[in-house]
Formats: C-alpha cells, sequence, structure tokens
C-alpha cells in the first residue's frame, strides 16, 4: 500500500518526488477501498475453483460403474422425470464413460439436477441447481449478495484495482539496487521487510492481475453490459435472415451463474417454425433429444456437451460446448448451435472464430480467470489468489506499523504541496470517465475531496493525514 518517503517531511522536493509522493498517496487512497474486496474476491475465487476441481459444479465428476450398453435417451429421459418430476430443461453429457450423465429439470421450486447412470437408468443423486456452496460463493464473487449495489461496488473496486497496479508500479520502479526490485530482500527486518515482499509479490502479479480485473469487469453491469458487451456482442445479421424471438441468449442463464458465452448473451435467440436454416437432422427423423445428441456428436462435439430443450413453441434445440461450464478446457473448440425444433433444421452456429476481438478474448479470459483451462490453469489461479491475499494484508501490515502508535488520524501519505499537475490529473480522471464511468466519477470525487475539502478544512486535513 506505501512504501518509504524519500525525503523527511519539511525538505524541498523536486517535481519527481512530488510526483512520487502523489502516486503514493492515490496508492494509498486506492487500497483503502481496494483490499477488502481484494481479500472477498481473492477467497471466493479459490473456494470455486477447489469446488470445481474436486466436487464439480453440475455433476461433472460423480463416477459411475461402465456398462457395456448406454439406454436410449428417452430410457434415460424417463428415469430422470420419475425421480423428479418437472419439465425437462437440458441434458448434459459425460465427459468420460465412467462418469454420469446429468438432467436438469424444471420444478415449481427452481431448476433441479438429477445425475444418473446411463448404462441401468439408476438415478444416483438429485440437488438444488445454483444452491451450494459453489453458488454461494459465486454470488459472493459477482455482487456480494446485495444484487445491483454490490455489481457497482465491486466494479468500482475492479477499476480501482487498475490504479492501484499503475501507481504500486511507478512506486516499485528501481531507483537504486535494481535486483531488489525483482527479489525480496530476506535480510531485512520489521516495516522494511513487509515494503519489500509487498513490492516485490505485487510486481510478479501485476499483469496478471490486470488480466483478472479487466476479464472480471466484463461481467459487471456498467462497463461490461452497458458499454463492452453491447460493442462486441455477436450480430444478430449472421443469423441468415433467420426469424428472431423476442428472447436473448442471457435469457438462458439461471441465477447470478452465467451458462451462455458472453459474446452471445446479448444477442437475440433465432425462433422456430419456418423453413430457414440448413439441413442438421436428416427429413423424416425424429427431432428429439435423442437425435439431437447424435447430431452434436455428428458436427464433433466430442466428450462433455450440453442439449437444451426448446422453451415455449418458437423456442430451439440448444447444443452448445462451452469452457466456462467446465464442458472442455479448451476454449478455441466452444460452440453454440441452434436447431428447428420442429424441422430440425440448423438455424445458428457459431463457433470462436465468428467472435469479435472482444467476444475471442473473453471467451478465452472467463475460463482462464475461473481456472478451468487444465491443471496448470488451476495452480496459476491458487497461486496467483493466494498472493493477492498476501499483497492486500501486506499493505495493511506496512500502514499500521507507519501509523504512529495511537494515532486518531488516518496517517495518509502527505498531500506534496504546490502540487504542479493537479489539473493534468483531472484530465485523466475524465478520461476514466469517459472509459470506465464508475471508476472515473470516483477518481474525480476523490480528486475533488483531496483539492476542495481536505486541503481547506484544517480539522479534514488533521483526521485524514
Amino acid at each position: 500500500m506505501a512504501t518509504s518517503q524519500p525525503h523527511e517531511a519539511g525538505q524541498s522536493r523536486s517535481l519527481t518526488d512530488k510526483f512520487y509522493f502523489a502516486a503514493w498517496r492515490w496508492h494509498f487512497y486506492a487500497a483503502l477501498y481496494v483490499v477488502p474486496f481484494f481479500l472477498v474476491l481473492a477467497t471466493t475465487g479459490l473456494m470455486m475453483m477447489f469446488i470445481t476441481q474436486f466436487d464439480g459444479r453440475d455433476g461433472e465428476t460423480i463416477q459411475i460403474t461402465q456398462g457395456e450398453t448406454v439406454l436410449n435417451l428417452e430410457q434415460q429421459s424417463a428415469a430422470a422425470l420419475a425421480a423428479q418430476p418437472g419439465t425437462l430443461t437440458e441434458w448434459i453429457g459425460p465427459k468420460a464413460p465412467d462418469l454420469a450423465t446429468v438432467f436438469r429439470i424444471k420444478t415449481d421450486d427452481g431448476q433441479r439436477l438429477v445425475a444418473l447412470n446411463q448404462y441401468t437408468g439408476d438415478v444416483l443423486e438429485i440437488w438444488d441447481r445454483r444452491a451450494g456452496w459453489y453458488d454461494f460463493a459465486d454470488n459472493l464473487h459477482s455482487d456480494l449478495l446485495i444484487g445491483t449495489i454490490g455489481d457497482r461496488l465491486i466494479e468500482i473496486a475492479a477499476g480501482l484495482g487498475l490504479v492501484l497496479v499503475l501507481t504500486g508500479l511507478y512506486l516499485w520502479w528501481p531507483r537504486g539496487n535494481a535486483m531488489a526490485a525483482f527479489v525480496p530482500d530476506l535480510r531485512a527486518r520489521g516495516r522494511a521487510l513487509w515494503k519489500s515482499l509487498h513490492a516485490v509479490t505485487g510486481f510478479w502479479i501485476s499483469v496478471l492481475l490486470v488480466i483478472f480485473l479487466i476479464s472480471g469487469m466484463s461481467w459487471t453491469g456498467i462497463w461490461g453490459g452497458k458499454m463492452m458487451q453491447a460493442w462486441s456482442t455477436f450480430p444478430a445479421a449472421k443469423w441468415d435472415n433467420v426469424p428472431l424471438s423476442d428472447s436473448i441468449h442471457a435469457d438462458m442463464n439461471h441465477g447470478a451463474t452465467n451458462d451462455v458465452p458472453w459474446a452471445l448473451e446479448q444477442t437475440p435467440m433465432p425462433a422456430s417454425g419456418s423453413e430457414a436454416g440448413i439441413t442438421g437432422i436428416p427429413e423424416g427423423t425424429a427431432v428429439n433429444i435423442h437425435s439431437l445428441v447424435i447430431l452434436g456428436r455428428m458436427l464433433g462435439m466430442d466428450g462433455r456437451f450440453r442439449v437444451a430443450y426448446p422453451g415455449g413453441e418458437g423456442g430451439v434445440w440448444t447444443i452448445n460446448r462451452d469452457s466456462m461450464s467446465s464442458d472442455s478446457d479448451d476454449p478455441f473448440v466452444d460452440r453454440t448451435i441452434h436447431v428447428d425444433q420442429y424441422t430440425g433444421k440448423i438455424l445458428a452456429d457459431v463457433k470462436y472464430d465468428d467472435y469479435s476481438w472482444a467476444g475471442k478474448a473473453m471467451a478465452v479470459g472467463i475460463p482462464f480467470h475461473m481456472g478451468l483451462m487444465g491443471t496448470w490453469n488451476f495452480i496459476l489461479n491458487v497461486v496467483f489468489c493466494l498472493s493477492v491475499i498476501f499483497v492486500s494484508i501486506s499493505g495493511v501490515v506496512m500502514w499500521v506499523r507507519r501509523r504512529p502508535s495511537g494515532a486518531g488520524r488516518l496517517a495518509a501519505p502527505p498531500l506534496p504541496a504546490d502540487l504542479p499537475f493537479w489539473k493534468g490529473a483531472v484530465l485523466i480522471g475524465l478520461f476514466t470517465a469517459m472509459a470506465f464511468p464508475l471508476v472515473g466519477l470516483t477518481l474525480l470525487v476523490v480528486l475533488a475531496f483531496d483539492l476542495l475539502i481536505l486541503s481547506n478544512i484544517p480539522a479534514m486535513k488533521r483526521a485524514f493525514s
């Protein structure tokens, strides 16, 4: 959060020193807001990754004894509905022959998942979808369990996190012993040791932290939903004159968890009931879950993929493989296929290559963010989350050790007198407000508070000094 002062208070400072103190002060203020959020996000991120890795979210790790012959899907569906009455909404195929098949069923009490042995029809487990520890951590990670307000608070924290990284890198920049900037000085003691560990760890995770912050912000309501996603969504014009539904892909999501690719969420769904599309299921073949799964495999859907049932008279069958949903660890093979429920014709077939540059970045960034791209990704993210927790806690420790004993004030880094570039800071804040609205507005408010209130009200200046 802070580093040592290059000059004692009261001594004249060069322009470089004044800039250093300004960067330190912004670093400190950003950290005051960001650190609690970083601790929550890193902790819940760890929870979700470990649950996904070892327990799964949608029954993808439930083991079965492999038999000789798989029951047909009508028999499997009947067994699932007998155990859990309701409306079938999704079939989730297993990654391997010794793993269970899962059906998602809509009931009056919400979505339920049924895992069964596809060789015997035995139901192994039934549970509420999006109601376990993973989902608690995910909801806390997404909006702090308080909805839209929580989403906005996290968006501000992510944006200020970028400020924290930039100012931290400026404070870290080698000004003497270059090696000490890359390797912590374990011979140091007290606050100097904490400072060295904090700065070096922060440097090594800085690039990853920026990637995580930006990919996370892309899910937020203002910068993500109103700007980035709206500009980068898959264009409906690419459906090749296929009839469109009033629903959008985001309607397929359930709760806080997103189930469809980021680039498709705001694109309208195609609609069934016309002669549009290209040949998918051969004419004369029944259009049902059995023929849809066969079509998926014919189109290259190996291993685990999903088939969503049509919702209503104009709804479509959707065949989907998405690394964000743990279907595979390779985002470059993600694919979404919509099929007319009456004719069996393919209305849309969207692959990774069809996305915009932002959609491609998010298709890779989201599973990477979630640690779903293989064991290497899981280990890297675990180390990263632990490092974020350490950097956050070490920053607090440095502040406590620097703060005068018994002081009834914040003990923020001092504001340089006669700061010659405050107008430039305002300009930066305005540009930031255009790129990241909530963050830019926050920066401008803090800057106005610092320059107009703290500098002119002695009591406030003492409290925050």
